[in-house]
This record gives structure tokens, sequence and C-alpha cells, in this order.
């Protein structure tokens, strides 16, 4: 009896091996991750991201190290062949010796591109610790492009922020956005930008900008894990989110003439004729 349930375990984990093998001819599954730091499990304090080598935030990256490892190894046993992260947060935020085995991990500046590698070849992009954009009341650390300037855009009369901003790019090349990862606020702005059909993972619920209700990382990583293998599974269901071209833009943004003074409110307008100027504008 013994050995008939030795062998049956390891029939069981022989067919669980094969899951996680990819098939020999079959199309490769290449997935691209843009990371943000703000939207990581743990975080809801500026002191977490702006200031290189403070002490939260060096732990804050920790966090998100955490996170990225979680959708890894879910988009691997999903299915995914290869995987790209890209570090998105502006000082940049990886911490080498905690990189996920079963990924290649691009950080540093000056790069060429704001989605540096990006091309046709992939299948689908997962915005990972995204935060929701400028002036959303229960977005945890909420804000575009910039936190200090709260810069604000419209593109051809909709508000978007940077989650719309790197689907845009990346539609450039008719890859869709398949995940989303952040608080609650950036799931629901994912939800009105691409759908139902891209899976969603809230980690935190926001109070208000520097507030937030959090959840147990045990918690928040086996949903990522989960939510990153129902992502391959979705790749076809997922529409690239696409601009018309070309776009009317508007940006507002703060100026600051003296540091003791309040900043004034400048707006610029104008037409961008290729999406993947986008971010220059």
């Amino acid at each position: 009896m013994n050995g008939r349930l030795c062998s049956i375990r390891w029939v069981g984990l022989l067919l669980a091996l094969v899951r996680f093998v990819p098939i020999a001819g079959a199309d490769p599954i290449r997935i691209y991750i843009v990371t943000d730091l703000e939207g990581a499990s743990g975080v809801y304090q500026f002191a977490q991201t702006r200031e290189p080598g403070h002490p939260l935030g060096e732990k804050a990256k920790e966090y998100l190290m955490g996170d990225i490892a979680a959708v890894v190894r879910g988009l691997r046993a999903g299915g995914a062949t290869d995987i790209v992260v890209l570090d998105g947060h502006g000082p940049q935020a990886f911490v080498p010796h905690l990189m996920e085995p079963g990924a290649t991990y691009i950080t540093g500046k000056p790069r060429p591109g704001p989605l540096t590698e990006l091309d046709g070849s992939f299948a689908g992009m997962v915005q990972l610790a995204a935060h929701a954009m400028m002036g959303t009341p229960d977005g945890v650390l909420c804000h575009t492009q910039s936190s200090r300037t709260e810069n604000r855009y419209w593109y051809n009369g909709v508000e978007s922020g940077e989650l719309a901003q790197c689907a845009a790019i990346a539609g450039h090349y008719d890859i869709p956005t398949i995940m989303v990862t952040g608080d609650e606020a950036t799931c629901r702005e994912a939800e009105k930008f691409f759908g139902p059909e891209c899976v969603k993972v809230a980690v935190k619920r926001g109070i208000s900008r520097e507030a937030a209700a959090l959840y147990p990382f045990e918690e928040t990583r086996q949903a990522l894990y989960d939510g990153a293998r129902r992502a391959v599974a979705v790749i076809g269901r997922c529409k690239p989110y696409k601009l018309s071209l070309p776009i009317q833009a508007k940006k507002e943004y703060l100026v600051f003439d003296k540091p003791s003074e309040p900043g004034r409110l400048v707006t610029k307008e104008g037409t961008i004729d290729d999406v993947l100027k986008l971010m220059s504008f």
C-alpha cells in the first residue's frame, strides 16, 4: 500500500512538472513587464519612493522584488516562455540579488525609449506595482509622471495616467495589457481603459494619497501568482489599447518660480503624430 501511494505521488509530481515544460514546436509566449514602485505591496508613503538611499525606500524595493517574483513565477506556470522586466521607477528600484530566476531584468539610465526593448515579438504586457493617475481621491501615491509638479495629461480629450501611456506605446506594437497590479483605484482605472478581460490584482486599498489599508504579503503574493497564471490564458481575449492619430494632447503642470512660493499652473497643448513620442510631449 505504501509503495502504491508513493507511485501515485511520483506520477502526480511528474504531471505537475510536465505542465511547466514548453511543448516542442509550440509558439513562444513572450511577456513584457513594466514595473513601478508606488503600487507595490506595503508601499504607501512618498518617503518610500522618492529619495534614493532612504531606509524606507530600500525596504520598499525589497517589497517590490517580492511582488515581481510572484508574478514571474505565475507567468512561467501559465506557460510564458520568455519574460523581460523593465525597471520603470524614475530613480530605479531593482535589487539584483533578489531577482527571481526565469526572467531578464532591465534597469539603469540612460536608455533608449520609455519601454526599452519592447517590440512586436511580445504577446502581452503586465503593468506591475502601478498607481492611479494624478487627482484620484483614493489613489495611493497617485500621480502622472511627476508627483512634485503634479502633471495631468489628456489625449484626444480623455484624461490619462501612466497606465494608458504605457499601454498606448504597447498598442503601437499590437501588444495588449493583460494584467495590472496596484491599489484598488489603479485596478478601477485599468478596468476603464482596458476592459474586463485584463486581469487586475489589488494589493492594497487607498484611503488617501498617503494612507492605505494594506494586505498581508502572503496574501498579496499568492494573488499576484494566481493572477499572472490567469493573465497568460487571457492574452487572446485582451485588445491592444490604441490612440487615434494624430493625438490631440494637453498637459497641465506646476512651475515653481521660487521654492518658497506656491507653483503656478501652466497648460501646454499640441499634436502628437507618433505614439512613440508620447512621453516627450
